[in-house]
């Protein structure tokens, strides 16, 4: 699968399986910044033996506020080490997102399978998601559930 993103020009930042069978091509000097323990250029040994040409960033990164070592691998090779961790990082920002919004709104079902009926829908969403963060930071609001016809519905309902 790292292959076919790489071919296509999509660069991505995901964890290292431990068991991962690579080569190591490359040693790159080491930032100061406090974190970054390893980074080189790697290949896989099966892509190689598949004639297909492919090179990684392996980047070895301390986490300090959970005490454990992540091993993460990229495509893009030009990135600096700690850059590559802070995206990783922030990728569960976009996680903890997308989690908030499937238990808030529900959106359990979509209306159409065209590109276009999801993304209607997904934007309707995110915009009523949006109003109901802004509603609730103004004035003190909050969503009850409650069943009606045996379907779950939140009911808006202000405090004085």
């Amino acid at each position: 699968m790292v292959y076919e993103l790489n071919q296509q020009a999509v660069y991505f930042v995901t964890r290292l399986k431990e068991n991962a069978d690579y080569g190591v091509l490359e040693k790159r000097e080491v930032p100061q910044r406090r974190g970054v323990l390893r980074d080189e250029v790697i290949f896989f040994y099966k892509l190689a033996q598949a004639g297909q040409d492919a090179y990684f960033r392996r980047i070895e990164f301390y986490d300090e506020e959970r005490d454990r070592v992540l091993v993460f691998l990229t495509n893009h090779l030009e990135l600096a080490a700690a850059t590559v961790a802070a995206i990783y990082k922030e990728r569960w920002q976009i996680e903890l997102f997308f989690r908030a919004l499937k238990q808030s709104l529900r959106v359990k079902t979509f209306v159409g399978t065209s590109a276009n009926a999801l993304k209607t829908q997904l934007w309707t969403a995110l915009i009523a998601m949006l109003l109901v963060k802004y509603l609730q930071t103004t004035f003190d609001i909050r969503l009850v559930p409650f069943e009606s016809g045996g379907t779950l519905t939140a009911a808006v309902i202000c405090l004085p």
